[in-house]
């Protein structure tokens, strides 16, 4: 990627007008993680449940490391009535955002002691609708700085990153600070979120649509399909009842493999039984997809020898919305490569999310206010991610992306330590807010590259699909490993100190990994910047 000469040159990237869109849609992207992250930890707190109840009440998000599953369908379902006059990504956005605020609405309606149940489905309501609001304004994010080089799109990745936190802990202060005054409740405080959420919706209003050749690419790989499926047979069928196979494996893993029949499978071997099953699944469709592909490159089909039929025509527009993409990006990378960038992308942030799981649970039981999580935890770290966001980017854009992973990986990992100091130390406000300050400067600069890296790894024409597919491996190890943060706490006896230790040196692994791939990774960053 080239670099700029001068300082100047590097901040001329951040005059592009599509950043201010960026940094609007950042915000309703965090807005989501308040009502089901911190808000609602906070209210479960205040309610009793114990640190290993509200740790694995944030499986709900793992809406947000599956959303790859449905991301395609953002590449080419149009809604109904609205996509026809907003276009596609703004008719996805706009949608999402009134079910989020519908349903922090609702919450507002229930008691957290006796209404568990319905918070955890509205709760996951607002966890599916968020990550597929997630899908559409990445997508938006990419397509609008489709056709500028790398540099912007390490500012877009900046103002995304500034937005993303002042919707998380910039608006994420907000219910913190009503709690903590007379006569205010936590579903007084959800009716308000509910309300700025709406608000929210009015960027998705104005804007305009980016402009793609997506429906032409994607129409002529479907094309391509019915010109080969007519003639492959029977075996056409079986492509197209693997592949939901597969899918509602992997669903029914991760929401916790229910009504299994332990009669015939003992419950301890759920998790071994479904890898096997989905890989076996995955080894039949890849076998069937070459063989399918090598038919696609002889190029010898005539199709109007061959009578298409609805399930054939069924199984082309599956495999253009859901294979295409991935089939794509292993292709463009190689299988080698691209495993090493996807295991990458699920180790970076390990350590943070079990840091981020407890953080609330943890100023609270060193003994700081609901009051002081706001002005410290939420505001500093707000004002601090902003300005380090941009700072990072100069960095990313004048030194490259890599560079950036690497100084980020290395300075969240020691961030880590301060939290430990603070558990030695106890409420002390003082460094409460140093150890805040320096982990939103560290959070930041490594989320900046991150988020630039997985931007420019993305074909133009499945940006939805792929990136979502690289985010959600981040967010996988986020939510399904950190939601076992309280239970390791627990086994720790509570000492925190250690956990937060533990957390420092999860980073190490990936950036072994990054270390090991950066030559062949470069190359592909330099191919997509067109040098």
């Amino acid at each position: 990627m080239s670099s700029p000469n001068t300082i100047k040159e590097t901040l001329n990237y951040f005059k592009n007008k599509r950043l201010l869109t960026i940094f609007c849609f950042g915000v309703a992207s965090g807005f989501p993680w308040v009502m089901i992250g911190s808000a609602m930890t906070g209210w479960l707190k205040d309610e009793g449940l114990s640190r290993s109840s509200i740790g694995l009440f944030g499986l709900i998000f793992v809406a947000y490391s599956i959303n790859f599953l449905w991301s395609p369908l953002a590449d080419r379902v149009k809604l109904p009535f609205i996509t026809a006059k907003v276009g596609m990504r703004r008719s996805w956005i706009i949608v999402t955002q009134l079910i989020i605020a519908f349903a922090a609405l609702q919450l507002s309606y229930l008691d957290a002691s006796s209404q568990l149940n319905l918070m955890a489905m509205f709760g996951v309501i607002i966890a599916l609708t968020g990550a597929t609001q997630d899908i559409a304004i990445d997508a938006y994010r990419i397509d609008s700085l489709a056709g500028y080089d790398n540099n912007i799109m390490a500012a877009g990745s900046a103002m995304a990153t500034a937005g993303w936190w002042t919707g998380y802990a910039g608006l994420g202060s907000i219910p913190f600070i009503l709690v903590s005054q007379p006569n205010w409740q936590w579903p007084e405080v959800f009716q308000i979120l509910a309300g700025i959420m709406l608000v929210l919706v009015v960027t998705a209003l104005v804007v305009s649509e980016p402009k793609s050749n997506r429906e032409q690419v994607l129409d002529k790989i479907e094309a391509d399909y019915l010109t080969v499926l007519p003639q492959y047979g029977k075996k056409s069928l079986s492509i197209l009842f693997i592949l939901p196979l597969i899918l509602i494996s992997i669903v029914y893993a991760n929401i916790g493999y229910p009504a299994w029949p332990q009669s015939i499978i003992a419950s301890e071997y759920q998790f071994t039984f479904i890898t096997f099953l989905v890989v076996g699944l995955l080894f039949l469709f890849i076998q069937q997809l070459t063989q399918l592909n090598k038919q696609l490159n002889k190029h010898n089909t005539i199709q109007n020898n061959y009578h298409i039929t609805a399930f054939h025509r069924v199984t082309a527009w599956l495999l253009t919305t859901l294979v295409a993409p991935i089939q794509e990006f292993f292709d463009r990378n190689g299988t080698k490569l691209a495993l090493s960038i996807l295991m990458f992308i699920f180790l970076f942030k390990l350590g943070e999310a079990y840091l981020g799981r407890m953080s609330i649970v943890f100023y609270r039981e060193v003994g700081f206010s609901n009051e002081d999580i706001a002005y410290y935890s939420k505001m500093i770290n707000w004002a601090t991610t902003i300005v380090f966001s941009l700072i990072g980017s100069v960095f990313t854009i004048r030194y490259g992306i890599l560079k950036g992973l690497f100084i980020g990986g290395i300075a969240m990992a020691s961030s880590n330590l301060l939290f430990s100091a603070i558990a030695f130390v106890g409420p002390n406000k003082l460094l409460f807010a140093f150890t805040v300050f320096v982990d939103g400067f560290t959070s930041a600069w490594g989320s900046v590259a991150f988020v630039a890296l997985l931007s420019v790894l993305c074909n133009k024409s499945f940006t939805a699909s792929q990136y979502a597919l690289m985010a959600s491996l981040g967010t996988f190890g986020r939510v399904m490993l950190g939601s076992y943060s309280g239970i390791i706490v627990d086994w720790l006896d509570g000492n925190w100190a250690f956990f937060f230790i533990l957390t420092s040196l999860m980073v190490i692994p990936s950036l072994l990994f990054l270390y090991a791939i950066r030559k062949p990774l470069t190359l592909l960053i330099e191919k997509q910047n067109g040098n």
